[in-house]
């Protein structure tokens, strides 16, 4: 009946954080700052949600790809599941920039692949779509992109679309794991 519920949220007001700037600043000299506890994002946009094997959660994911204008950064443990993969270059095809940060080694025929190694495993699965615009997507869950995933496993993706400040909350994450790791360059 339902394969992917779609949830509108009214956007609350900002949060407030002082800039880490200031934080510098009001420390004593040759403080270590601890990271500032995690706080809350504003809710807003919309939601969608697919649980597999019994409702189309690889569709879920394909679908922003599609409709994705001018970046694509991608977190993913291992990345076997040929639909996503046929997405993402056809994005790149369409000028959409694709970046892709692996747990193993992964390749996407002409997409610059960062291989995590920092850490005994980097699990996420994550794209971030458009961050910054008005449009902004973040997928996420526990929906591997692999061949099983879909037709074997009992998983869950969300689509968390038009939300700017989670979006670029997830892009530094994406960014911060990018920067140390080697790039394995584009594969053809």
């Amino acid at each position: 009946m339902r394969s992917a519920a779609a949830v509108r949220a009214l956007c609350l007001a900002p949060r407030l954080a002082l800039p880490l700037s200031l934080l510098v600043a009001l420390a004593p000299a040759g403080a270590q700052l601890a990271a500032p506890p995690a706080l809350p994002f504003s809710a807003c946009g919309t939601v969608q949600v697919a649980f597999a094997p019994w409702e189309d959660a690889e569709g879920l994911v394909v679908r922003p790809i599609g409709e994705a204008q001018r970046q694509i950064l991608v977190q993913a443990f291992s990345f076997t599941r040929q639909r996503i993969a046929q997405a993402l270059i056809g994005a790149r095809r369409r000028g959409v920039e694709v970046l892709v940060t692996a747990d193993r080694e992964q390749a996407v025929p002409g997409i610059p692949v960062w291989r995590e190694t920092r850490h005994a495993a980097a699990h996420s699965k994550v794209m971030i779509i458009d961050a910054g615009t008005r449009d902004s997507a973040v997928i996420t869950g526990s929906f591997n992109w692999t061949a099983g995933a879909q037709r074997r496993n009992a998983q869950n993706v969300l689509v968390l679309r038009r939300n700017r400040e989670l979006a670029s909350a997830y892009e530094a994450n994406w960014r911060h794991q990018a920067q140390a790791s080697p790039c394995a360059g584009s594969r053809k």
